[in-house]
Formats: structure tokens, C-alpha cells, sequence
């Protein structure tokens, strides 16, 4: 049983197909869902990936994503809270999956290939590979 779902979300299109693919799913009246939004650091900004939280995000004022993660919060059945952070994208992820003790982390994916992958990394792949727990990589369309 699935008692804490992390799902990290963006302000781009794909943080849309994410809030979808989480009402798809069935879970139980027990589960928490943390909805959560990672801000990059000065540092983190220039290491960011197009799969990172924050390529098309980064020129939206925080109280824009905050509003929106309340959009999102207010559409879900589920208990949900919100979680505002600063840090680099995947390591922010993962922490806060550790700390609410995530059985799954819900994250999306640009879809990148070839070159581009293997120049701007990938924070979700980075969240497969690093999280203690299972990852659902939801893709675009």
C-alpha cells in the first residue's frame, strides 16, 4: 500500500500530464500526496537540464508556482500539502522523498535523446537512479 506519494512538478506543460497521470491512478483513502516545486540555485541554474524542474519555470515569480501547486492541490481527492524548496532539482527530490518517507515519486520527463540527453543530464533519470524508493516517470505525449 502506498502511504506517501512525492510527485515533483514544474510550471511547464509536462507538470500538467503529471497532475492527469496522479488522478489516473488508484490509491487508497490513507495515501498523502506532498506536491512539491524545487527552485534552483545560482549555482544549480547553470547546471540545469531541459528534464529539470525549472527550465521553463525559471522566469515565473514564486508566488505564480505557488498558486499553481495550489491549483493542483485543490483538484486532487487525495490529502495532499505542498512543499517549496531551493537546491539542485534532483537532490531536492530525493531528500524530500526521504524525509516523508516517499513509497513512490511521480516525475516528468522532456523526453530527451541522443546528444542533448547526454549534455544536459536528466533529473529524473538522476531520481531513478539515486531514490530509495520507486519512480514513475511520466513522459510527454
Amino acid at each position: 500500500m502506498l502511504k506517501n506519494v512525492l510527485v515533483a512538478l514544474d510550471g511547464s506543460e509536462i507538470a500538467e500530464r503529471v497532475i492527469e497521470t496522479l488522478n489516473d491512478l488508484v490509491f487508497s483513502g490513507d495515501t498523502k500526496v506532498i506536491l512539491c516545486h524545487v527552485f534552483p540555485t545560482p549555482e544549480s541554474k547553470m547546471q540545469l537540464s531541459t528534464d529539470s524542474a525549472h527550465r521553463e519555470s525559471s522566469n515565473l515569480p514564486d508566488f505564480h508556482i505557488e498558486k499553481l501547486l495550489l491549483d493542483y492541490k485543490e483538484k486532487l481527492a487525495l490529502k495532499s500539502e505542498l512543499e517549496l524548496v531551493t537546491g539542485d532539482p534532483a537532490e531536492e527530490i530525493i531528500r524530500l522523498a526521504n524525509i516523508y518517507k516517499a513509497d513512490l515519486i511521480i516525475i516528468g520527463s522532456r523526453g530527451l535523446t541522443g546528444m542533448k540527453r547526454i549534455v544536459l543530464g536528466s533529473v529524473s533519470t538522476q531520481v531513478v537512479e539515486e531514490a530509495n524508493c520507486s519512480v514513475f516517470v511520466v513522459k510527454p505525449t
